[in-house]
């Protein structure tokens, strides 16, 4: 079914339209764009434009999305860690680096490649490029994440997100001594207004919490547990750093000296649910990975 997005454009400063699009949407390449603007799936003020177009400000710009092509993304054989599996769900302990679903120009080596691989039948709900894939985490976010495997599984996972209804932990160590010894961050998030390819702390943003406590001090650094109360696209990266601790290791939120770890220091210890087709509540855990571990234990001395 073609999805349909729409902007104003609110900048003084002019901007290509096919950039602005693909900063709003990172699963949107310039190229993909580009086509999309010669097929006539992009408007600007309701009339055809060409790639090289600049927005001006108060534009209006509407973009339809047609319904995804058939395409084979390949099962790959991967050394998955399953955490738990049954005809409904599937819980995976993701590791740091790993992509979670493939996107136009990237079909490879990716969590679904790797449980297409696992298990033939996911949920077809979002589409062929995100099978099964009800949420997800960054890419250099270690951690459990909950799989669909039919649509009913599906639909009512999702509905659980909706509802804040799914318990989901976190660890990380941050920059700083946090002065509190627990508290709550309740900033809205939204695009960052300069920093395109950046989420921020903005008052047009979308409602956001996270809840957060100290585990241990390490001087410089600390390490926190936190809780997702809603769901925002790099929620507690943006939180931490809009409240001046940032995690550990982020290249986009953090400074550059930190931590000895290819990206930000979070795992997504502990996730629980109402199980699908029992609404027994189930509720896993998973281990530190090794480097945040050899981290904490180097802190510490």
């Amino acid at each position: 079914m073609e999805q349909v997005f729409d902007w104003t454009f609110e900048s003084t400063e002019p901007e290509r339209v096919d950039r602005f699009l693909s900063l709003e949407n990172e699963d949107w390449s310039r190229t993909q764009i580009q086509e999309w603007i010669k097929s006539g799936n992009i408007e600007v003020n309701g009339n055809k434009i060409k790639p090289n177009y600049k927005l001006q400000e108060n534009d209006c710009i509407v973009l339809k999305v047609p319904p995804p092509q058939e395409l084979h993304i390949a099962p790959e054989k991967m050394n998955l860690d399953i955490v738990f599996e049954d005809q409904d769900v599937v819980v995976v302990n993701k590791p740091r680096g790993l992509v979670v679903h493939p996107a136009p120009g990237h079909y490879t080596g990716t969590l679904v490649n790797g449980l297409l691989a696992h298990c033939q039948d996911l949920s077809g709900i979002n589409g062929v490029l995100r099978p099964g894939i009800v949420h997800r985490i960054d890419m250099d976010t270690s951690g459990l994440l909950m799989v669909a495997k039919n649509d009913r599984a599906h639909a009512s996972l999702a509905e659980q997100l909706k509802a804040h209804t799914v318990s989901r932990m976190y660890v990380g160590i941050v920059h700083g001594d946090i002065q509190h010894e627990k508290g709550t961050i309740e900033a809205p998030i939204g695009r960052d207004p300069v920093l395109r390819k950046q989420m921020a702390v903005v008052a047009t943003g979308k409602p956001a919490v996270t809840h957060f406590r100290v585990l241990e001090r390490f001087g410089e650094f600390t390490l926190v547990e936190l809780k997702l109360e809603t769901g925002r696209t790099h929620q507690i990266r943006v939180h931490m750093k809009y409240i001046g601790h940032p995690l550990a290791g982020d290249p986009k939120y953090g400074p550059s000296k930190t931590l000895e770890i290819k990206g930000q220091a979070l795992h997504a210890k502990v996730l629980g649910f109402d199980h699908p087709r029992t609404g027994e509540r189930i509720h896993f855990e998973a281990p530190l990975p090794r480097d945040m571990e050899t981290e904490i234990e180097r802190l510490r001395r």
